[in-house]
């Protein structure tokens, strides 16, 4: 098997399983947490935020990189572009998410109700979803293209 091919289906699997991990947060378990008091919601938040980074984060960056490798193998420049719109989640989650994230992960009482800030927290989550699931369509096109 050649490493371009292997390089165009792992940035394929990552970057559908990102997508698909990041619209089941949003369509599934963050509706399922929003039904619970806030306390409750606020409690659940924090080791389901902790596993979904430990498995979310990774599979952007293995999208981003296994994209750029087929790139520079000689592939599509669209291959770099999915990569890095994967791959960008996870600066925007540092920056754009991180300070909500913050509140929603502190041991102390929010200043501003749980309520607001869960919702901000799935707005934000949504723009990752979406950045996913483009690149994952993205990634799909070409890889058929190849065929």
């Amino acid at each position: 098997m050649q490493p371009i091919f292997l390089a165009q289906i792992t940035a394929l699997l990552a970057s559908g399983l990102f997508s698909g991990a990041a619209l089941y947060i949003n369509l599934v378990e963050h509706p399922a947490r929003r039904a619970l008091p806030e306390t409750q919601a606020k409690m659940q938040f924090r080791p389901s935020y902790r596993r979904a980074a430990r498995l979310q984060a990774p599979l952007a960056l293995i999208a981003l990189l296994a994209g750029l490798s087929v790139w520079l193998g000689g592939g599509h420049w669209g291959w770099c572009a999915a990569g890095l719109l994967t791959g960008l989640v996870v600066p925007y989650t540092l920056i754009v998410i991180m300070p909500t994230n913050r509140l929603l992960l502190s041991d102390q009482d929010a200043q501003e109700p749980i309520a607001p800030l869960l919702d901000r927290w799935n707005r934000y989550h949504a723009v990752r979803t979406l950045a996913g699931f483009v690149a994952f369509v993205w990634f799909t096109v070409l890889a058929v293209g190849q065929l």
